[in-house]
């Protein structure tokens, strides 16, 4: 899975492990030069390459829970990226992500503000925001089926 921190100008861009367990940060696209296209060429590239089935593009909704502009720019942004790269795009509340990345980066003893610079806490921001859809889909109740197929409903 592909976890995607869409700004207006810079992308965060994390993957999980194959078991869905766990989100790393991986890069951060810049728009500002040539806009969106070589953005969504490169994630494009990066789904091939790594076999992604789904991608989750974090939606930054208000403090009450409503929806602004930034969140429509990120649906925006989100049906671009399902039409053009051609796989399931699911949008995840991102309120918390900008804090956690902060937080993450202060504990591994590293400047945020110089990383706020450089961008990279948009990468982290993104992990921040597919770990917690990974943690959340862990915890949901699997199909019969799968179930058993795992063991998990036997006993």
């Amino acid at each position: 899975m592909l976890g995607i921190d869409a700004g207006e100008r810079r992308i965060g861009v994390a993957m999980s492990d194959e078991t869905r367990l766990l989100a790393t940060p991986v890069t951060v696209l810049d728009r500002r030069p040539k806009g969106l296209a070589p953005v969504l060429d490169a994630i494009l590239e990066l789904v091939r390459r790594e076999d992604v089935r789904h991608i989750v593009v974090g939606l930054p909704l208000n403090a009450d829970g409503s929806e602004g502009p930034q969140a429509r720019r990120a649906h925006d942004f989100a049906r671009v990226a399902e039409r053009v790269v051609g796989i399931p795009v699911t949008m995840w509340d991102e309120r918390l992500s900008t804090r956690e990345a902060e937080a993450i980066v202060r504990a591994q003893g590293r400047n945020v503000r110089r990383r706020r610079e450089r961008g990279e806490l948009d990468a982290v921001a993104a992990a921040a925001i597919l770990q917690d859809y990974l943690d959340h889909e862990t915890h949901l109740p699997l199909p019969l089926g799968e179930a058993l197929s795992r063991g998990e409903g036997e006993g």
